[in-house]
């Protein structure tokens, strides 16, 4: 005990004598704090991220198909959508998983993409007057709705002289055979009172050549990627509890439709104009940019100054009117030109910005429609179904939801949800009842089944009595008989209106399964019993964490901390090439003092110790001192968050901000690091400390 106080003491006495040892000092330092602050940060942001995929789609477990080619990507892969099997009746595995004493829900899933088009402004307008002249055709006409008819006739009368000023702009710039004569005979065909004049005799067929001649003429209307989850609507808002209904309202139970995502509705759907008004002020007030500096600003700026046809179109010479009375009274102008006035109104600065994005809420937007799709309307999505060819069906969106503090995430965001009815139609899946009514169809038809083998002899031999010319034959099938009774009323009915079954709805195809925990510590060990008792209930089954489920997305945090232990890994090998040469040195400095010892009975195991405990101590003390300023930075970090500067880092942070948390792990990880590779970079410099002879050291000059 004497000898360990004695061999401190001298740990003590030389610990800042060297510059050497200041040195090595200074290298364990920041590498204990990179290890601590790294892997503090890391841990962090690995629970911050499991709380974004487990809270937003995936659950704590997937279940699907081991039948399928591709693993889960919840999120997309490189490559696309992954290619998976179906799980033709979600009804019976969904008993079976929550037989699990640890399973609180599970909730059926389907993943897929589709597109779907905005529409461009006449389009849209147009479909509007189609409609009133379908009500009318319907009810019979009434002031109410003749004024109607009028005030959209126009506003699309109004349109067509718009786009005749901008195609007489454009005759500037391009050459007559670079226009489109039909085109151009179209446009001024729609110009004429003539036109207009017979419009009512045929409104109808005057529609369809605005609709097929004039409308196409505006290409502003976007075809827009849609990513969604078909889904158990009512289980999916129970179990994911960060999940809210934003705008409009849910889906009732039972009932086809969808709830948009609000970041896609408002990021791919919103007046342009409008949007970028909000993006410049989020980076104004969240990014602290401005204007004058930053190049995106000041593009958002231009694109709203010369991009103010969405804004013209929409207004009818009524709102026309109103708009150019209030931006005359905003700007204080007598400028008579709607267009002159907006372009002026968006040339913002920084000393301006803050009251024109309040001008433009409170005096142009309410004359607009700031989205191309309103709660209640119907959405046309078109996809490609698992046998590749195209369908599309109209669903009711009733509303928007995001997910509580991921409200600014892309990846979160992008995911829209939809019953699980409408998806399994969009991709491909046929209900026993559409089964059933294919077959009567074929009864009534006539028709028989051929084997590929005999099909060109059945079909055009000698002995098939066939010709090759086919004679109508009417009322071959009379729909009448077809689709009597309660498949009649299967094919009549409104499936909007139509209320499924809770066994409708899980008796069918999905392509997983989310898995929601009561105790999310035993995943582990939950997820080997599943696949057990999934195996012994003779379902083909692969069930996997929310990690692997995530795909790509799931692994970043592992990428990240694999990137921070090979970086520290390097540091401190260099720091150990650095240490044992530095220490060697330090021995070579002390070989008199060390033969000295060793001539008044230091044995070597005490030199050994010594060169050994110094080395350690000094680690010790400078990977405390890394250690507590690494704590340091971390409180400091965890009280003020680190703010997302990005839309991606709201996933990774689970929202605005990443409130970083120090772990005990942490600490014992960096201290037990530090100590390895002190005192393993000790070791040969002090084997050579014990081979100094008395002799060898009285013989060294100082």
């Amino acid at each position: 005990m004497g000898q360990l106080r004695l061999l401190l003491q001298v740990a003590f006495r030389n610990l800042f004598t060297s510059k050497i040892n200041i040195l090595i000092g200074g290298i364990i330092f920041f590498g204990t704090l990179l290890v601590v602050v790294g892997g503090a940060l890391l841990d962090s942001m690995d629970s911050a991220m499991s709380r974004s995929i487990i809270g937003s789609v995936a659950g704590h477990i997937q279940v699907y198909s081991d039948d399928s080619k591709d693993e889960l990507s919840l999120y997309g892969g490189m490559s696309g959508e992954p290619d998976l099997a179906v799980v033709d009746d979600f009804s019976r595995i969904k008993p079976v998983l929550e037989k699990h004493p640890n399973v609180k829900t599970v909730v059926p899933m389907g993943t897929s993409g589709a597109l779907i088009t905005s529409g461009n402004t006449v389009d849209l307008t147009l479909a509007r007057l189609r409609d009133l002249y379908k009500k009318r055709q319907t009810e019979g006409e009434s002031p109410a709705l003749r004024e109607n008819i009028d005030s959209v006739k126009g506003h699309v009368r109004q349109m067509v002289a718009l786009m005749e000023e901008q195609r007489a702009k454009s005759r500037e710039l391009l050459t007559e055979a670079a226009q489109d004569p039909v085109e151009v005979e179209a446009l001024a065909r729609a110009r004429t009172d003539a036109f207009w004049n017979a419009f009512e005799e045929d409104p109808f067929g005057s529609l369809e050549f605005l609709e097929n001649r004039i409308a196409p003429q505006l290409p502003d209307g976007d075809l827009l990627d849609l990513r969604y989850v078909g889904t158990d609507l009512d289980a999916f808002q129970k179990s994911f509890d960060r999940m809210e209904v934003v705008d409009g309202q849910a889906v009732p139970a039972g009932k086809r439709g969808m709830l948009m995502s609000k970041f896609y509705y408002e990021n791919f759907l919103k007046l342009k104009s409008a949007l970028r008004m909000d993006n410049i002020k989020q980076e104004r007030d969240v990014n602290q940019k401005r204007i004058d500096a930053d190049p995106t600003l000041q593009r958002w700026v231009k694109e709203n100054q010369t991009q103010t046809r969405e804004i013209l179109f929409q207004l009818d010479p009524v709102k026309t009117r109103q708009a150019v009375e209030r931006l005359q009274k905003v700007l204080g102008s007598q400028e008579p030109s709607l267009e002159k006035l907006l372009s002026e109104f968006f040339t913002t600065t920084d000393d301006n910005f803050d009251t024109r994005y309040q001008q433009f809420y409170a005096e142009l937007a309410p004359l607009l429609d700031l989205y191309r799709l309103r709660m209640g309307d119907s959405l046309t999505i078109t996809a490609f179904t698992r046998t590749g060819y195209v369908q599309s069906i109209n669903v009711k969106v009733y509303g928007t939801y995001q997910f509580k503090g991921l409200e600014k995430s892309f990846m979160a965001g992008a995911i829209n949800l939809m019953d699980l009815m409408t998806f399994r139609d969009l991709y491909g899946y046929l209900s026993p009842e559409r089964k059933a009514e294919i077959t009567e169809l074929q009864k009534g038809s006539g028709l028989k089944e051929l084997d590929r083998g005999s099909a060109e002899e059945a079909l055009f031999g000698e002995d098939s009595g066939n010709t090759l010319v086919a004679d109508a034959t009417p009322g071959l099938i009379e729909e009448s008989k077809v689709f009597e009774g309660g498949l009649g009323a299967l094919a009549r009915e409104d499936l909007v209106a139509r209320v499924y079954s809770q066994q409708e709805i899980e008796q069918g195809e999905a392509l997983s399964a989310a898995v929601i925990l009561k105790d999310p510590e035993q995943l582990d060990r939950t997820m080997e019993e599943l696949r057990e008792s999934t195996k012994a209930a003779g379902l083909k089954l692969r069930v996997v964490s929310w990690q692997q489920a995530a795909g790509i997305i799931g692994q970043f945090v592992l990428m990240a901390k694999l990137v921070l232990y090979f970086a520290v890994f390097i540091i401190f090998v260099v720091a150990l090439v650095i240490i044992n040469n530095a220490m060697m040195m330090a021995t070579l400095q002390r070989v008199r003092e060390v033969g000295t010892m060793r001539a008044i009975g230091a044995q070597r195991s005490f030199v050994l110790s010594m060169v050994l405990i110094e080395t350690v101590l000094l680690g010790a003390v400078f990977g405390l001192g890394g250690a507590l300023v690494g704590s340091g930075i971390m409180s400091a970090l965890g009280s003020a968050g680190i703010p997302a500067g990005n839309e991606a880092l709201y996933f990774f942070f689970s929202g605005p901000r990443l409130y970083p948390t120090l772990s005990a792990g942490n600490l014992i990880a960096a201290f037990v690091i530090v100590l390895l590779v002190s005192a393993i970079s000790t070791l040969y410099p002090a084997f050579l400390a014990t081979r100094v002879s008395p002799l060898q050291a009285m013989q060294t000059d100082e």
